[in-house]
């Protein structure tokens, strides 16, 4: 059966993949149906779609609105554990992100670490476990822009999980962070076959994206039916 035209219109998906890094999020949102634009400061040729280098906020605020949704991960180096024990800084872009995106009208989500938590409005908790991959890697999301999320079900942690970056012994989940070992391991786990090292430690899943792209379209879908 043919869909109407606004229902076909409102499958269509435009986002902006800002912070894109090397495409993890950006590949879930592809795989939900989505045509993806990334823009991060550096040279992303890994990047598997569309890609602009510059800077994201500026971005955001200039184009952002010609974009059905924005997702933005903001560098998480200020807020993570790993980074302070070092004793690092870096700078903190959660609250010009959220601002910028505020400003386009679009619907968006934020996405980032624990450490982030304090910052965030109403968070929602992504876990591996929620999707079936071989690890924890929790992400927290902020939604703005008139959409909204549902926290979905946590599974409780029954997998033991491998220290901070070490190799993984069997029966544990990896935790894929720093100078880790195991790349091609990570790869199959987190389902991003094309990324090296850096984008691995940093990505969000494609499966987090997927699920996030996927309850927009079907909110979106529901207001054009009705």
């Amino acid at each position: 059966m043919t869909q109407p035209t606004d229902i076909r219109r409102a499958l269509a998906l435009r986002v902006l993949d800002t912070y894109c890094c090397q495409g993890g999020a950006g590949k879930g949102y592809s795989d939900a149906g989505a045509t993806v634009t990334g823009i991060d400061k550096d040279p992303q040729p890994r990047y598997p779609f569309t890609f602009i280098q510059g800077d994201a906020i500026a971005y955001i605020r200039e184009y952002g609105a010609e974009f059905d949704f924005i997702h933005a991960s903001p560098p998480c180096q200020h807020d993570s554990d790993c980074q302070r024990i070092q004793g690092n800084t870096h700078p903190d872009l959660i609250g010009p992100t959220r601002d910028a995106l505020n400003s386009t009208g679009r619907p968006w989500v934020i996405e980032n670490v624990r450490g982030a938590l304090p910052k965030f409005r109403n968070p929602v908790l992504l876990c591996g476990a929620m999707f079936g991959l071989e690890t924890y890697r929790h992400r927290y999301l902020e939604t703005g822009g008139g959409f909204t999320l549902t926290q979905p079900h946590h599974p409780p942690h029954t997998v033991p999980q491998a220290k901070m970056g070490r190799p993984v012994p069997p029966g544990h989940y990896g935790q894929y962070v720093g100078n880790f070992s195991g790349v091609q391991a990570a790869r199959h786990v987190l389902g991003v076959p094309w990324m090296n090292r850096d984008g691995i430690r940093e990505c969000v899943p494609p499966a987090y994206a997927e699920w996030i792209g996927r309850a927009f379209l079907a909110s979106r879908t529901l207001e054009v039916a009705a």
